[in-house]
């Protein structure tokens, strides 16, 4: 996903999002921090201008990589997320049961 870059993380106490911006665009995905172990994707929102070219995916996929480094887990809420986990098998060690 590097052709999509840069990601940027606006990560607050209690809440965060994931953020995508080219062309006078932006593209978001939300998340809630559950303590320290876990966040919830809650909305996914990418803009016409950018359908299409892996956008979205280029958020999940961010929010992956982060928690498999920083140890976390993810419980994906957000339908669109949602459906990126499951076309993801791979994703499953970082999925919140």
């Amino acid at each position: 996903m590097n052709a999509i870059e840069p990601i940027t993380i606006e990560d607050g106490d209690s809440k965060g999002r994931y953020v995508y911006r080219a062309g006078g665009h932006e593209a978001e995905m939300t998340f809630s921090k559950v303590g320290t172990s876990q966040i919830i994707i809650d909305h996914t929102d990418v803009p016409d201008a950018f359908r299409g070219q892996g956008v979205g995916l280029a958020l999940v996929t961010r929010a992956v990589e982060n928690a498999r480094r920083d140890g976390i887990r993810i419980r994906p809420l957000c339908p669109f997320a949602a459906a990126q986990f499951r076309r993801h098998p791979e994703w499953s060690d970082v999925l919140a049961r």
